[in-house]
């Protein structure tokens, strides 16, 4: 039974909405536009505030259905680890040729329904790093390792030993990032040059 909440969780994650929000509303691949992720960052960089608003809620909603699935059924599980199976399937999605987002969104709903301190511990970190750096990948990674040190301060090792694997998994999710802070093409959040990235922007070149 465990299992196959496991792979509803997984295609519940795998749903791949900014692909979707794009093909069906502005006739595009979004991973060809910006910095080529399937997630609400690039959808705002590429799409706008509405689009992107759309694929932020229904990615947190999908880490957040997942991690609801236990308690829904009644079945002996944790919400955690089901929250991130669906992370997994968000970042690998079946329906999308396993090139999906960044975990980020997905995360969030998972931990919101999980465990609320987490949230708020690896949110405010998030936000925090961004505002100081400017840089989302920065804030993206500060969420694996302030979980990491919250398990750790929470004494469970368990949770420690899956902490530290996602943060080194978000290491491999934004390794395309930190390639490009190394070789300063990586852009701020305030970098004037993301407009250029919008498709309406685009449209006006052509």
């Amino acid at each position: 039974m465990i299992v196959l909440f496991g792979i509803i969780a997984y295609l519940l994650g795998s749903i791949p909405t900014a692909l979707l929000i794009g093909k069906w509303f502005f006739k595009i691949d979004i991973r060809d536009y910006g910095s080529n992720n399937p997630g609400a960052t690039n959808t705002f960089r590429v799409l706008g505030k509405k689009a992107a608003v759309i694929v932020l809620l229904i990615d947190v909603g999908k880490g957040a259905a997942a991690a609801l699935l236990p308690t829904l059924f009644a079945v002996e599980a944790d919400p955690l680890y089901m929250g991130l199976i669906a992370v997994i399937g968000h970042c690998f999605p079946l329906f999308a040729g396993f090139r999906g987002g960044k975990a980020i969104a997905t995360t969030a709903g998972a931990l919101l329904v999980a465990n609320a301190w987490m949230f708020l511990t690896a949110y405010i970190a998030f936000f925090l790093t961004i505002a100081l750096t400017k840089y989302v990948f920065f804030g993206s990674l500060s969420v694996g390792i302030s979980l990491f040190i919250y398990s750790i301060m929470e004494r469970n090792v368990e949770h420690s030993i899956i902490f530290a694997l996602f943060s080194l998994f978000l290491l491999f999710l934004h390794r395309t990032n930190i390639r490009n802070f190394i070789d300063k093409k990586e852009p701020k959040i305030n970098d004037k040059n993301l407009k250029n990235d919008r498709i309406d922007s685009l449209a006006k070149k052509q």
